[in-house]
């Protein structure tokens, strides 16, 4: 359990843009493949926000052919290189799981202007 404080003391990751629920992000990721490694970029809406400190998530969904793919992210992560926050959302809500149900234009978020 120290190790986890002394993570957590460590690990100020500043570098990060301050993202919301709703905002339509790029999540750039290091892929490992056998001895290579790669950076995948994956750019959807965050739907939600969990945890806090070390432990925080965030989660990232985008329909891709048709079908719903949601990730999971650590903000702490090191395999996570980056975030770049593409265009920004307007909701009233912490939490956007209702978009699972919504089908085309209904499951766009409103951009803030």
């Amino acid at each position: 359990m120290d190790a986890l404080k002394t993570i957590a003391q460590d690990s100020t990751k500043s570098e990060l843009p301050a993202f919301q629920i709703g905002d339509t992000v790029r999540v750039d990721v290091n892929i490992r493949e056998g001895d290579r490694e790669r950076i995948q970029a994956f750019e959807g809406t965050v739907i939600a926000r969990k945890g806090s400190g070390v432990s925080e998530t965030f989660t990232v969904r985008r329909v891709s052919y048709g079908v719903g793919v949601e990730r999971v992210f650590p903000i702490h992560s090191p395999n996570v290189k980056g975030v770049t926050v593409i265009r920004k959302g307007r909701v009233r809500r912490a939490k956007l799981y209702y978009l699972r149900s919504r089908v085309g234009k209904a499951a766009k978020v409103k951009s803030k202007i």
